[in-house]
């Protein structure tokens, strides 16, 4: 399996004096890019992860959010490339029943009325993933940062991470005690939907800032 540490979508230099992002390497030695088309994301090997504070920033939380589905469309110019993923918002998991059931209800996330969170991105800006999140019927605008990917024949990953205002999303409910911000980090394992089966090939793992 190949890693994603190292890759990025910095440009580099060809020998033959092109520039192009950097990703896996082709038998020329050129890097390449993932084919242009449309990809599904697997849910299966996909995850969003997140960290933030509580008790007043005295102690850090790790949790999960759960991919419903997704889809990557890689468009020329790669700038035009556009994004859609749906999480499903019971599926926040932090490891604590008894706070997951609490952000689950209407006072924060209201699974119940809204369980589908959605992020619909519409252009590459450079290394970053520009588009709108919708939380608990709130839209605000998000800036994913791609930080590491590497294509295969059938494929790519890819690591992206943000940092989420709850606030911005109307979720307001015990300040201080529950932290505002949410460092989140998403981690997508993409496949060519002509593919009828995809095996991994890319290995992704965060290493989240503390929320604060």
């Amino acid at each position: 399996m190949t890693s994603l540490e190292g890759t990025s979508l910095e440009g580099t230099t060809s020998p033959e004096g092109t520039t192009s992002p950097k990703g896996t390497t082709s038998p020329e030695g050129a890097m390449t890019t993932p084919r242009l088309g449309r990809y599904e994301i697997d849910s299966r090997a996909s995850t969003v992860t997140f960290t933030t504070r509580h008790l007043f920033g005295l102690g850090r939380v790790r949790g999960t959010l759960a991919i419903r589905t997704g889809t990557v469309d890689v468009a020329e110019p790669i700038g035009e490339s556009s994004a859609r993923v749906e999480i499903e918002t019971a599926g926040f998991d932090t490891g604590n029943e008894q706070r997951d059931a609490n952000v689950r209800s209407a006072r924060f996330l209201d699974a119940a009325g809204h369980p589908v969170m959605t992020f619909a991105a519409d252009r590459l800006d450079g290394t970053v993933l520009v588009g709108t999140l919708t939380v608990a019927g709130a839209a605000r605008p998000v800036r994913l940062t791609i930080e590491h990917w590497a294509a295969s024949p059938r494929g790519f990953g890819a690591r992206a991470t943000t940092r989420v205002d709850r606030a911005e999303f109307g979720v307001t409910a015990l300040p201080g005690l529950a932290a505002r911000y949410l460092d989140v980090c998403v981690e997508v394992t993409c496949v060519r939907e002509s593919e009828a089966t995809y095996v991994r090939d890319s290995e992704v793992a965060c290493v989240p800032e503390e929320g604060r």
